[in-house]
């Protein structure tokens, strides 16, 4: 079996949503010697892209991503005996994500946090419905590198607008990299209110996350 056809098996092994699949497929790779890296960046983490990209065309639902996240999991942990300790370890950033105050939408920013999660990132979800402050004290809290902003609603957009103001006046803005995402923002909407970067879809924000902090 070539490299490309075991990265494909990964890859559809955690589309399958199946832990025992994936640890099945984790093993084999493992057996013929592939890095760990390579198993997770080029068969795991590809097909929880997919897992994402079939999410936002309405293909699976919300329940099927966190089982494929699950079991994505299971077969990274497999990996981390094999890693050398620091990388098992090191995090490619830290990032606080949430929708804010006044949108209670939730399941798109919990896939976000799934597949950055999945990508290696440290993701603290603060939910929906996040009081402005709160995002600023679990970024001071946290010592993030990164915040999303979701916002589902053009009333409760301005709410990205106000955070990136707060990070201004508290100074931490210069240290912080920001992600806006949701329906209605638009990547003109991005630059108008001096965010980083605007995210359609899940796929699109680990991309973007990845440009700016590794």
């Amino acid at each position: 079996m070539s490299k490309e056809e075991m990265f494909k098996e990964l890859a559809d092994a955690v589309i399958s949503c199946k832990k025992d699949a994936v640890d099945a497929a984790v093993e084999k790779a493992r057996s013929e010697g592939i890095e760990p890296a390579e198993i997770i960046e080029k068969g795991l983490a590809a097909g929880m892209n997919e897992v994402g990209i079939m999410f936002e065309r309405g293909k699976l639902f919300l329940p099927h991503v966190m089982l494929a996240a699950g079991a994505m999991e299971s077969g990274v942990t497999i990996l981390e005996a094999d890693m050398p300790k620091d990388t098992a370890s090191k995090k490619l950033g830290v990032i606080v994500n949430g929708t804010v105050e006044g949108d209670v939408h939730d399941i798109g920013k919990s896939i976000v946090s799934t597949m950055l999660q999945s990508a290696g990132f440290e993701v603290h979800d603060i939910g929906r419905d996040v009081p402005l402050q709160d995002f600023i004290d679990k970024i001071k809290e946290t010592n993030a590198d990164m915040v999303g902003l979701s916002a589902l609603m053009t009333t409760t957009l301005p709410g990205q607008k106000a955070v990136i103001e707060m990070l201004k006046e508290q100074g931490l803005r210069d240290n912080i990299k920001v992600m806006v995402g949701g329906a209605p923002a638009t990547e003109n909407w991005a630059k108008k209110i001096g965010a980083d970067c605007y995210a359609e879809n899940a796929s699109e924000a680990v991309a973007k996350a990845k440009e700016l902090l590794v």
